[in-house]
């Protein structure tokens, strides 16, 4: 049995002291996740706070079907769209920053540098190619690459068959590969 299953178990007899560790094990994932969603840093630490609050509150509901950290994302990714619906488009995709070479700063590459989850320039331009694709393709690609997540638990965040995150990410791939001028394999 895993630590994660040893938990759930846990606070499901009403050890609430467990939570704690519980949310340690996947709160810097989740942040991240958010990040990547949120217009700031700040609006992003809000949503992990939402999501972990969302997940607490409703746990007794929850049935151990798949894996928790896929819940999880679950959770944080509903979170993340109802706060978008809550802003105007203008203050979410606020881009009137400017870099040092004059080039607009995306909202998302100045938290990600700014927390520290940015250690390259690669890690700037894979969210520069990735904003480019439609928005079902760039959250499979982000989900696989950036959180490293199985194909089955993109398919249970995202409520969709997993051969379908296959087709997407797949036809993803071909579209950055064109842009990038590289050859299919």
């Amino acid at each position: 049995m895993t630590r994660e299953n040893e938990l759930l178990k846990k606070i499901a007899k009403g050890e609430t002291e467990y939570w704690e560790e519980l949310i340690g094990m996947y709160y810097e994932d989740i942040l991240r996740y958010c990040i990547y969603h949120a217009p700031d840093k700040t609006a992003a630490e809000d949503a992990v706070q939402e999501t972990f609050l969302k997940v607490i509150r409703y746990m007794p509901d929850y049935r151990h079907r798949g894996k928790f950290r896929a819940f999880l994302y679950k959770v944080a990714a509903n979170t993340c769209k109802d706060q978008w619906r809550k802003c105007t488009k203008e203050e979410w995709f606020d881009t009137d920053t400017e870099a040092s070479d004059g080039e607009k700063k995306l909202p998302e590459e100045m938290i990600y540098l700014e927390t520290g989850y940015a250690k390259t320039e690669g890690d700037i331009n894979f969210l520069r190619l990735i904003r480019k694709l439609p928005e079902d393709q760039r959250e499979v690609v982000y989900l696989k690459y950036a959180q490293e997540l199985s194909f089955r638990e993109i398919a249970e965040i995202l409520g969709i068959p997993a051969r379908t995150v296959q087709s997407r990410l797949r036809i993803a791939l071909k579209k950055l590969r064109k842009k990038e001028g590289k050859p299919d394999v």
